[in-house]
């Protein structure tokens, strides 16, 4: 470290008497304590990086779960709306004049070899 004089009052007379003197010593980081700031700084920014990306995972995931539940109540829906157009067409049958006018089919017996 340099150590540097330096008087408040006269800047010629270094040493003179009744001059107030101050010794200014000038600090600095050393080269052990910049790279430790700057790795932690890293570690830190990393660290922050990670919990962003995490939460926008999972964030995804949610939304994968949700349109997997979409496409499964719209196959329901598709499986209801068949299963009514049945239910109609038999109803409808059922009411027809054709179909009154039909008779109940009955088994008559059987061909035996």
């Amino acid at each position: 470290m340099h150590q540097t004089y330096t008087t408040r009052r006269n800047a010629g007379n270094s040493f003179a008497r009744n001059h107030n003197t101050v010794r200014h010593t000038k600090r600095s980081l050393g080269s052990i304590s910049q790279i430790v700031i700057v790795s932690m700084l890293t570690l830190i920014f990393g660290l922050i990086y990670v919990a962003e990306s995490t939460k926008a995972t999972s964030f995804d995931y949610e939304i994968s779960k949700v349109e997997d539940e979409i496409t499964e109540m719209n196959a329901k829906k598709d499986d209801l709306a068949v299963e009514k157009a049945r239910l109609n067409s038999v109803a409808t049958a059922k009411n027809s004049t054709v179909a009154a006018a039909m008779e109940d089919a009955t088994v008559t017996g059987y061909v035996a070899d």
